[in-house]
């Protein structure tokens, strides 16, 4: 998406230049992306810079535990957890998957639970503690702004995680994947540690289904109030923008207006599926948001997907914006979590002219569109991905639904054909469908051995525009810090 002439903040529209503290706002905010590729390592560095880092919130439940298995290398996660202001729930996930020498190879990493609508301790002290962890390290040791980055579709994991985050001190919260609109309700009464609740899409229900989660339960009350950090919601449309923002109840303290050209997942194209010579979905003019109607909205906005240049940022804040997220720049930095070998093989496809990002219509067993990076070596590759034995060991794309009133059961297109059949879904939802859980878990180094012998294999995203990776590649061809892209995209 990128800011056409007429899309220029209406004038009169006086937008916020700074958060309910009174703290500058961010002009850059390094996206959230993939399952641990916005480290706490990546996330620091931008926030060192002034400007807002983000630790992706997404199955740190599996990334935390999986560090732990394999010794915690540097003691990150116990100098954090020493930190944790309920010393038996750190207790008891170390004591759970602290293995000092780390595995043996070729074992498999002990699986964590899965998430349901009644969670259990097990499930609830895990993501409490893992998103604690993950914050709290990004944030050691200075005053900078760090957000988490959580997404609507893992709904089942969003209390525990956000209260994590939030014992953690974060300072932003962002969401995208959906519709956000109980998380501001939400995020203010965890600050109050009260019990909150969150209403579940449940195929088929025939009754109402929330998941519920009560802090002073966990951990035995007794702390003091939280901090409230700031809601950004992540959108693509002007409409969406104004029904947030009309209730106090749904409105957010900002929005990130994100365009198709964004890696990981994108909104569908607006009106009927088109797909083009490729197979890809054609967005047209109804996929680009109007800036001047959510610049009316009154709340500050950042703009993404295809913002990763100089030029760029500086034309988002003429239209009104706060300024840019950027995901790709910074997921190709050194902090990034991405495996180097990954990101060396990238930046060679780059240098050389071949990199191609695809938008799959089926890759993402959610149903959103998916970036993929054509790569060797990965499950982009037909061959690589059909080898794969489909199962389902982590879940946390699964969707409810409902067996009889009041019973639920759980299913994911991109688990084994015939399991999800018997649990009623359309075997036409399978069709292509990949298992981003395993996949992107890969992509960072913890991805699943099987006593077969078989070892998970990744599955990468970037954004689609590469002008801002390839203009970066070409002044920092043997690659560059998250510092660097901040102060390339501040030049």
């Amino acid at each position: 998406m990128s800011v056409a002439p007429s899309e220029t903040a209406t004038p009169g529209h006086s937008l916020p230049t700074t958060d309910r503290e009174g703290r500058a706002l961010p002009t850059v905010i390094q996206g959230g992306m993939g399952i641990g590729v916005s480290s706490w390592q990546l996330a620091r560095a931008v926030s060192l810079t002034g400007q807002l880092g983000v630790v992706s919130g997404t199955a740190l439940d599996v990334v935390v535990s999986r560090r732990l298995q394999d010794g915690d290398p540097g003691g990150h996660i116990r100098r954090a957890l020493a930190h944790f202001p309920v010393p038996a729930m750190a207790e008891e996930v170390l004591s759970r998957y602290y293995r000092p020498e780390g595995r043996t190879p070729g074992t498999p990493y002990a699986p964590v639970p899965k998430l349901r609508m009644i969670s259990t301790r097990k499930q609830e002290v895990l993501g409490v503690v893992a998103n604690f962890v993950e914050v709290w390290l990004a944030k050691e040791g200075h005053d900078g702004l760090v957000g988490i980055n959580f997404l609507e579709k893992v709904k089942l994991a969003t209390p525990s995680a956000a209260y994590g985050a939030l014992l953690a001190g974060v300072d932003y919260v962002l969401m995208g994947a959906g519709i956000p609109a109980e998380i501001p309700s939400l995020l203010t009464r965890l600050a109050r540690h009260e019990t909150v609740s969150l209403n579940l899409h449940v195929d088929g229900a025939t009754r109402t289904y929330t998941a519920e989660f009560d802090p002073v339960a966990l951990t035995g009350g007794g702390l003091p109030p939280l901090r409230r950090p700031m809601f950004l919601a992540i959108i693509s449309a002007e409409v969406l923008a104004t029904r947030l923002a009309r209730d106090e109840v749904t409105r957010p303290d900002g929005f990130v207006i994100e365009g198709p050209r964004a890696g990981g997942h994108n909104a569908p194209p607006r009106g009927r599926l088109v797909l083009d010579e490729n197979g890809e979905p054609v967005f047209g003019p109804r996929d680009q948001a109007d800036l001047t109607k959510i610049a009316a909205v009154g709340l500050p906005f950042w703009l993404a997907g295809g913002y990763a240049t100089p030029d760029l940022v500086r034309s988002a804040r003429a239209a009104g914006a706060a300024g840019v997220q950027v995901g790709s720049l910074f997921a190709l930095a050194d902090e990034s979590g991405l495996e180097a070998h990954l990101r060396t093989q990238i930046l060679g496809q780059l240098a050389d002219g071949t990199l191609e990002v695809r938008t799959d219509p089926l890759a993402s067993p959610t149903g959103f569109p998916f970036k993929v990076v054509s790569l060797a070596g990965t499950q982009s590759i037909t061959e690589i991905h059909v080898a794969r034995p489909r199962l389902c060991d982590i879940g946390h794309l699964t969707v409810p639904y409902e067996i009889s009133p009041g019973t639920l059961g759980y299913r994911c297109p991109s688990e084994p054909v015939h399991m999800y059949v018997k649990k009623g879904g359309d075997v036409a939802d399978t069709v292509g469908r990949k298992c981003l859980c395993n996949a992107l878990a890969a992509d960072i180094g913890l991805g699943q051995v099987r006593r077969d012998g078989y070892a998970e294999q990744p599955l990468v995203t970037l954004g689609q525009d590469l002008d801002g990776v390839a203009l970066m590649a070409a002044t920092h061809p043997d690659g560059w810090t998250a510092a660097d892209a901040v102060a390339h995209l501040l030049s």
